[in-house]
């Protein structure tokens, strides 16, 4: 792959962050979150990277099942989390929120998110929403053989062109594309493959300078918080859990926590 970089040996997890939310980080080099609608393969994706190296148990406080698994590449060991299947980020629901916090707050090394190739148009809108936050991800495009036999036709490289990540074709059921996903994550996450997601540009002027506004009043109480144009633009739209979190001056402490990593 192109856009290398010299940051083999560096990790982009918040270690500390990952550990409130309940992610067992012995041993870790590098962590991988997967994400996706309901109904792609994206347990059957989680399974083939991890084989029998996982296992289960709730996100802290929530009835929200989390399964964590891991592989060994390159001679680092990469844990992965497999997150609930959702929709959107927009944090309707338990298991919208913590996948958002997962990636929002975790900050994952790559963040693979798996789509149903028979019905990409529907995926994109989870995977442009997963781009806002993250510039490290890799889209992993399930079910061809399915799209295949209903005579869809998937231009991969231009797909990859115009998201601005590395999009991996799979059949996860055989193992299709398996060995080359994995390779991705690699480059990734050592750095030697940098993202440059294509981001929604069709904000208004005035939207964009409210955001900056925000945002500029948000690093000043919340030092060190991470994608502070993406919490300002939650709560312009009035999400309720990011609002409770400023309130409540949980984004406080992450704040804290983030600067000092």
């Amino acid at each position: 792959m192109n856009n290398q970089s010299n940051c083999e040996n560096c990790s982009f997890h918040h270690k500390e962050n990952l550990v409130r939310l309940g992610v067992a980080m012995n041993k870790a080099d590098y962590v991988v979150a997967v994400a996706g609608n309901p109904n792609t393969g994206k347990s059957t994706v989680f399974n083939n990277l991890t084989g029998l190296r996982q296992h289960t148990g709730n996100w802290p406080g929530k009835t929200v099942t989390r399964a964590e698994g891991g592989f060994s590449y390159g001679g680092k060991f990469y844990k992965l989390v497999d997150l609930p299947g959702t929709y959107s980020l927009l944090s309707t629901s338990s298991e919208e929120e913590v996948a958002r916090n997962f990636i929002l707050f975790g900050k994952p090394d790559v963040t693979v998110i798996v789509a149903d190739a028979t019905r990409l148009e529907r995926n994109l809108n989870l995977v442009l929403q997963i781009l806002e936050i993250t510039d490290r991800a890799v889209l992993c495009l399930n079910l061809m053989d399915e799209a295949k036999r209903n005579n869809i036709n998937i231009d991969v490289r231009s797909l990859s062109k115009e998201l601005g990540i590395p999009v991996i074709a799979t059949n996860a059921r055989q193992k299709t594309g398996m060995s080359e996903l994995i390779t991705t994550i690699e480059e990734i996450a050592t750095g030697r493959f940098i993202c440059r997601p294509h981001r929604i540009k069709s904000r208004s002027a005035k939207l964009n300078g409210a955001i900056t506004i925000l945002s500029e009043k948000l690093a000043q109480f919340f030092p060190g918080l991470p994608n502070l144009n993406w919490v300002a633009l939650r709560l312009l739209e009035g999400d309720q859990r990011i609002i409770e979190a400023v309130e409540t001056r949980e984004l406080e402490k992450l704040g804290a926590e983030l600067s000092t990593n």
